[in-house]
């Protein structure tokens, strides 16, 4: 049932030899991989729930078989005890045959009613055995059942981790295929730019939105150019230069997953943050500004939108 996928990580890198592949060819060099990696996921979490119903199936096992080796025991212990009363009452009945007050009827009978019931007990001990190796034999077959399955798991996951980590390194030279729009001053600082267009942003700011949704997919929402700053006052969403990234709706808390995604989001643009001009990112009631380079805590704004829980705010010079 666990089909092993096998991913042949190297072909998607060798797969160009010219020095700079165009845009198009890594997206779809990059959506051959996403499909691979997709299927190599869902062959996994069947193999997981597969292994949790073989792991149960080994569970019920031992335990039957402990109870079938409790019966057994018990079984053959009855038949010790009788086959020593039997010897004990036998020996007697020998003994006394010689003496005539002892009746010879009434001591055949006990020895017959002995046999009858070792006979009984041999009967329960012996299907009390075919129980016992069944189960043992059950038990077996789940624990290498457990076995093959956790190391088809294992190395399937030691697959997905480098198809994941050739899909970052696609992503990250689609990325650098895109020049950061506006030019850099003596110093090394950017030059400030005008917003322009239907969406009243900068370039700069532009290109970070275009490649975070190419990267992360479709979020609640981005919003950009707004006339008020927000709860700060003033900032640079009037001035076209910042974006919010929602991942919930309507001041809700997002989910684990979102939250994820937000953390994402900010280690991307931390990660980019000089090539792209981008100067500080708000998230989680945290600032991380390029010129320190670290997270610093904010004051409590009072809510979960105003203290950008619910969201990743990214400004660029």
């Amino acid at each position: 049932m666990f089909v092993a996928v096998v991913m042949c990580v190297g072909v998607a890198s060798a797969g160009h030899t010219e020095p700079k592949p165009t845009a198009k060819e890594l997206r779809k060099e990059l959506a051959e991989l996403q499909k691979r990696s997709e299927t190599m996921i869902s062959e996994y979490y069947t193999g997981r729930v597969e292994l949790q119903k073989v792991e149960k199936v080994e569970k019920v096992a031992r335990g039957n078989l402990r109870r079938a080796q409790q019966d057994f025991e018990r079984a053959a212990g009855e038949i010790r005890l009788l086959a020593a009363e039997q010897y004990r009452t036998g020996g007697i009945g020998a003994a006394s045959a010689l003496v005539s007050d002892v009746d010879p009827t009434a001591m055949l009978n006990g020895l017959a009613l002995t046999q009858q019931l070792m006979s009984e007990q041999d009967a329960k001990l012996q299907k009390f055995m075919k129980a016992r190796d069944a189960h043992r034999r059950a038990q077996t077959s789940a624990e290498k059942r457990a076995t093959e399955l956790r190391e088809s798991l294992k190395e399937l996951d030691v697959q997905k981790d480098r198809a994941e980590k050739l899909i970052d390194r696609i992503k990250d030279r689609i990325d650098l295929l895109y020049p950061t729009p506006g030019a850099r001053s003596a110093d090394g600082t950017w030059v400030p730019q005008l917003p322009s267009g239907p969406d009243n942003i900068t370039p700069r700011m532009r290109l970070v939105r275009q490649l975070i949704a190419q990267r992360f997919g479709p979020q609640f929402g981005i919003g950009c150019y707004r006339v008020d700053g927000g709860v700060q006052g003033g900032g640079e969403h009037p001035l076209g230069r910042a974006c919010d990234f929602m991942l919930s709706r309507g001041g809700a808390l997002p989910s684990a997953a979102e939250t994820r995604r937000g953390d994402e989001i900010a280690t991307w643009a931390i990660k980019n943050a000089r090539r792209l001009g981008i100067m500080y990112i708000i998230f989680r009631q945290r600032i991380w500004h390029v010129r320190s380079g670290a997270w610093a805590m904010m004051s409590d704004r009072g809510g979960i939108t105003a203290n950008h829980y619910d969201h990743p705010h990214i400004s660029v010079y």
